[in-house]
């Protein structure tokens, strides 16, 4: 992909954060973008932002994790033509409470957005991807998936299972660049729920997510957009079946 310009591109968690700072990004490189989260006016206003920057675009309030989301986030991309991949940014954390302290619902929303956001996406996408004999498949993974630290159980979870995801799909599609992105430590709405977390682990992630605030070690989230998209404007396949971090470039 050498150029981003005239290509369509889907979002999913774009209405803030990381989300957000990719669609403003993309839209500043030349793409066109579908884009989704599930609150309707800070997407609609994300939306507007990109369009302002010459994108056209195209967005969509819902949940990811339902079939007929993803089904009409790949339909509103093929209608904007040139529909090369997407972006699987979307997640929820439920910071604080123990594994057998979370309600389930809470664990059945990460799990969605992160994981069966990922196959829905994967569903729908994958064919036009493959047909086209080309494409990105990117999920925005997390550090989180290596290691077991008490209060965000279901995410760390969620993460491990889609950056497998990610792999499993590169397995499957070779012609399409699918790799997962883990950003580092990012001052977002998570690192906010993290540093505020109630539930039974949460003094030991208020210490270590009120660490990285202290010790000034958050990048801004504009920042981690930046090192993916310019991964997808050189050379995305270099990538496919691994996970970057730009950490460890």
């Amino acid at each position: 992909m050498p150029s981003l310009k005239g290509k369509t591109l889907i979002i999913t968690g774009a209405s803030r954060g990381i989300g957000r700072a990719l669609a403003l990004g993309l839209a500043g490189r030349g793409a066109n973008l579908v884009l989704t989260a599930r609150g309707e006016g800070p997407l609609e206003e994300t939306a507007q932002e990109a369009e302002a920057r010459g994108a056209r675009v195209r967005h969509h309030a819902g949940d990811v994790a339902a079939a007929e989301t993803a089904r009409q986030l790949v339909g509103m991309a093929r209608g904007l033509g040139r529909f090369c991949g997407f972006i699987h940014n979307a997640g929820v954390l439920h910071a604080g409470p123990l594994l057998w302290e979370l309600p389930e619902r809470h664990w059945n929303e990460v799990l969605g957005a992160s994981l069966t956001g990922a196959y829905q996406l994967t569903r729908f996408a994958l064919p036009d991807l493959i047909a086209s004999g080309d494409g990105v498949a990117v999920f925005v993974g997390s550090g989180a998936a290596e290691y077991n630290l008490p209060g965000i159980g279901a995410y760390a979870i969620a993460k491990a299972a889609e950056e497998h995801l990610a792999r499993q799909v590169a397995a499957e599609a070779p012609m399409v660049a699918s790799f997962a992105y883990r950003p580092g430590v990012v001052d977002t709405g998570m690192q906010e729920q993290a540093r505020s977390a109630s539930g039974g682990a949460a003094a030991q992630l208020q210490e270590i997510f009120g660490g990285y605030k202290e010790k000034g070690v958050l990048i801004s989230p504009e920042q981690a957009a930046e090192y993916l998209i310019r991964v997808l404007e050189a050379d995305p396949h270099r990538y496919t079946g691994k996970i970057y971090d730009w950490r460890k470039e």
